[in-house]
């Protein structure tokens, strides 16, 4: 209640720049929250909010990155629906509010979607589910209808549990993080929007529990990776080279230490020049300098003041509705980038 009353008193003096997404991932029918986003920082939700996506949520913890994806032209918005191996695509109004597209949900190419990666009209999905375990490859039209692609679907064993799945900035390459078998998944990308595994993948991700993926954003062929099973205090980042065709490659001394316990996720800075990633375990964030070579050096970890709350748990609770889990967010900026 003081969050949502100081918000209120923020929007009066800071106009709205943008949007902020989250998948409440609700049991039933899921839901979409969304808030405008002032120049200030602070979050009112939008009116209508949250909205229906049509397919259904599991009410529990997805535990991966991704849930949430802005299309390249920020027009529409594709989220997972776990409980009913859907994805729904919602239309964004120039007010930010959110309206199924036509057709909208469609079947996930699998059995419980965790995780979608979009680059232009190309999705792809990772399935989670036991006897659907999955990448599902889709077109996404400028209308919003979003199609199977025939021929892409690539299964990996049960149990395997993804993380993430994501593109190269270029488009190039495609990766998925398996947690359940600290795996990585790593292909090429054709020009017809299949995959090629590369020679080699999956790749031993080189610390238990990979979960959260970054390439580096301004140089496509390297690869971070956290590794979130390690232990109390065992926490490393994995930094990888991708070679043309998706090989995996050590860089320097990886994976890199930071101390902590349970890395979940990763981001990188826009320059390319800093790394962080989120220990839920122990209520941190680390940082790392990114060197030319794309090993990294540990800067240090800063805890979060409120004690009792990991990062994931203090991220759901100011951020999503009654009886969400878990959720994931994309912003919207005016002018600028999207994240999800």
């Amino acid at each position: 209640m003081r969050a949502a009353l100081a918000a209120g008193a923020a929007s009066a003096r800071s106009g709205v720049v943008g949007q902020v997404y989250v998948n409440d991932n609700t049991a039933g029918v899921n839901t979409v929250a969304a808030f405008d986003r002032h120049a200030d920082g602070t979050l009112t939700p939008l009116a209508g909010s949250p909205f229906s996506v049509g397919g259904v949520g599991t009410g529990d913890g997805i535990g991966s990155q991704g849930v949430l994806q802005l299309s390249g032209d920020r027009r529409y918005l594709l989220a997972v629906d776990a409980g009913s191996n859907q994805i729904s695509v919602l239309r964004i109004k120039p007010d930010g509010q959110l309206q199924p597209a036509e057709g909208s949900p469609v079947s996930s190419g699998g059995i419980r979607p965790v995780s979608i990666a979009i680059r232009d009209g190309l999705v792809y999905v990772a399935n989670a589910g036991a006897g659907g375990s999955d990448y599902a490859g889709f077109t996404l039209n400028a209308g919003g209808h979003l199609r199977p692609l025939s021929g892409s679907t690539v299964s990996f064993p049960d149990g395997s549990q993804p993380g993430d799945v994501l593109f190269s900035g270029d488009g190039s390459h495609l990766v998925g993080a398996r947690v359940g078998t600290s795996l990585i998944d790593s292909f090429a990308v054709g020009n017809d929007g299949r995959l090629t595994a590369a020679a080699g993948s999956p790749f031993a991700a080189q610390g238990a529990g990979p979960f959260g993926s970054e390439f580096q954003p301004t140089n496509s062929s390297q690869l971070y990776v956290s590794n979130a099973h390690g232990g109390p205090l065992a926490g490393s980042v994995s930094a990888f080279t991708v070679a043309s065709d998706g090989a995996l490659s050590s860089i320097g001394a990886s994976p890199f230490a930071d101390n902590q316990t349970a890395p979940c996720w990763v981001e990188i800075s826009h320059d390319g020049q800093h790394l962080f990633t989120v220990n839920t375990a122990s209520n941190s964030v680390s940082s790392y300098t990114i060197n030319p070579d794309g090993s990294l050096s540990l800067i240090g970890s800063t805890p979060f003041k409120t004690a009792g709350l990991g990062p994931d748990e203090r991220y759901e609770s100011s951020l999503s509705r009654a009886g969400a889990s878990s959720p994931s967010l994309v912003t919207m900026k005016s002018g600028g980038s999207a994240k999800g």
